[in-house]
């Protein structure tokens, strides 16, 4: 639920995947083909196609996220028309190709949202060096609402020409290429297309720089200090093999999905059968460990709780990794039969107690779960990690305020967005033409936009145009389903043992309105057999956090609390213990 926070840098940097080969009559598609996508940000792809024994194959590079020989899964053409589609991380261009060959022009969907993409071809196949040597190395904290990002420009030549690359550690985000456009005695300027932002600073000594920040409206100091290491991302968490348990990589079948799970199995060892949860990701493409930052969350829970006698599945979502599926085409429905279809293949296992089989599930996680477990009777338990009490509208709009109140964004900036936001969202619930919602939405932009003074623009932290490609977002199937999704009537037939755990400083799930849901909801229908625990100090992730803020998850080493998986542990033990 993470989706609609304010970044200085997009922490969603666009990624694309094409698999697979198909047959093709022609060999017109071979080549190299360049173009631009534009979400907000311009991001240069490249689609590599050729063909191998009479079928094509591609591969995809995303340049500005030093990405290259992605595999993909789908070509179709028929005449001049070709089809790429992209089951990673549901996304599809259909396209036609020009009579003199030399480009496709079509169309990119990705997130309910269609974005014109015309791909050039070009003569040179080049790939970038897997490794770059780097001149020199600069780095400041860049201020901003009350949040602070390291950034790292990064200076290397190639063919003769000076280059940069941008890294944002706080934010996960590593190897932005950018143009140097010039770097002298005097002064700098970096220019980053894909982020529409530049820097310029001027030398106060050889190893210091006195500049400024330029991105959409905003033009923030930022002085820079050379230095000779890279920032290196510690995570003493992450466990590291030898393992005292079994490790299995398993599939399993969602059969009324017809596609096919991948994930990971952790067993104990000792005397079988055990008791086993499924883990359940937030929103979002999520891979089995639920990487956020380079943290690994169900990696490092599944870890503690198998070398606590517990059996762990966790698995990567749908069109995510090594699962099957079309993530962008899914709502949380399709999501919990993934989950059911999880619970399904281990209670066919010998090594696992079918009557101890429980299912643990982050953010939206916690919504997949409840309703998981009144679809199957195969689930004795759950575990909700900030999981939903209220509706999916009224998260957003408590997690919008009170993440870009921490980072220090004015009340008047946050009133006028509290008046604003359910307009939006009521057009988004009650308006099912896509293009009538988007012309009513555009038109509640221009006049939210109207009405910010300049210092409130620069708050917001990018500009009218760029506010609006994100409507298609917010009208696809996922979006709709989640904004207008009540838990209360999933989590009231329950008749399971329900752990329910939130940290004080969540500002994306509020700790004290979700918990409150719940546990309401449970008592409604009679349920006494659960346990609501809000952890004070911890933020969205579980971390042990100062603010809570999204800019902190990737900043903090500590990648889940120790409190908090002991509590998770010693609670999973004691309901399958009876």
């Amino acid at each position: 639920m993470n989706r609609l926070f304010k970044i200085i840098i997009s922490l969603s940097l666009f990624t694309i995947f094409f698999t697979s080969f198909i047959s093709a009559q022609t060999n017109e598609f071979e080549g190299t083909w360049n173009g631009m996508v534009d979400v907000g940000v311009v991001l240069p792809v490249v689609v590599h196609i050729k063909s191998i024994n009479g079928k094509l194959a591609a591969t995809l590079d995303s340049p500005d996220q030093n990405a290259y020989d992605i595999p993909v899964t789908e070509i179709t053409t028929l005449g001049k028309k070709i089809t790429v589609s992209v089951a990673s991380i549901g996304a599809k261009f259909e396209g036609e190709l020009s009579d003199d060959g030399k480009n496709i022009s079509g169309t990119f969907t990705q997130g309910g949202g269609n974005i014109p993409l015309e791909l050039l071809k070009t003569e040179t196949d080049e790939k970038p060096k897997t490794e770059t040597v780097y001149k020199s190395l600069w780095q400041g904290v860049l201020s901003i609402s009350g949040m602070e990002l390291r950034l790292v420009f990064k200076i290397y030549e190639a063919e003769g020409t000076l280059k940069v690359h941008l890294d944002s550690p706080d934010q996960g985000a590593k190897n932005i290429a950018g143009i140097v456009d010039y770097f002298n005695q005097d002064s700098v300027k970096f220019s980053f297309e894909a982020i529409k932002g530049w820097y310029a600073g001027n030398f106060s000594d050889e190893t210091h720089l006195v500049g400024t920040w330029y991105q959409g409206p905003s033009e923030l100091k930022l002085n820079l200090e050379k230095t000779e290491k890279e920032i290196v991302v510690n995570r003493p968490q992450e466990p590291k093999p030898p393992y005292p348990y079994k490790e299995e990589e398993v599939t399993f079948k969602n059969e009324k999905a017809d596609i096919t799970l991948a994930g990971t199995l952790t067993v104990p060892e000792g005397d079988e059968p055990f008791t086993a949860v499924v883990m359940v990701t937030g929103s979002g493409p999520q891979d089995r460990d639920e990487n956020i930052f380079d943290h690994k969350l169900f990696k490092v829970i599944a870890d503690y709780l198998t070398r606590s006698n517990i059996a762990v599945l966790r698995f990567d979502d749908r069109g995510v990794g090594k699962s099957e599926g079309d993530f962008s085409k899914a709502i949380s429905t399709d999501f919990v039969s993934d989950a059911v279809s999880a619970v399904e293949y281990l209670s066919n296992r010998n090594d696992i107690n079918s009557a101890k089989i429980g299912m643990m599930g982050h953010s939206e996680g916690g919504m997949i779960a409840p309703m998981a477990a009144n679809e199957s009777n195969k689930i004795s338990y759950i575990v909700l990690l900030a999981g939903p009490g209220t509706t999916g509208e009224q998260i957003l709009i408590d997690q919008s305020r009170l993440i870009l109140k921490a980072a220090g964004t004015s009340d008047s900036y946050l009133d006028k967005q509290d008046i604003i936001l359910p307009k939006i969202y009521s057009i988004v619930k009650s308006e099912k033409n896509d293009s009538i919602a988007t012309e009513k939405i555009a038109a509640l932009y221009d006049e939210f936009y109207a009405q910010l003074t300049d210092e409130e623009k620069s708050e917001m932290g990018m500009d009218l145009q760029s506010i609006k490609k994100q409507i298609p977002m917010i009208l696809s199937p996922w979006f709709r389903y989640f904004i207008a999704y009540d838990p209360v009537p999933a989590l009231s037939k329950l008749k399971i043992p329900v752990l329910a755990l939130n940290g004080s400083k969540d500002l994306q799930v509020p700790a004290d309105a979700n918990l409150a849901g719940i546990e309401s909801a449970l008592k409604s229908s009679g349920n006494r057999d659960f346990k609501i625990v809000k952890l004070d100090g911890l933020n969205h992730l579980f971390q042990t956090a100062e603010l809570g803020t999204p800019s902190e998850y990737g900043k903090i080493e500590e990648t889940f609390s120790p409190k908090a998986l002991e509590i998770i542990k010693d609670w999973i033990l004691s309901v399958t213990s009876r």
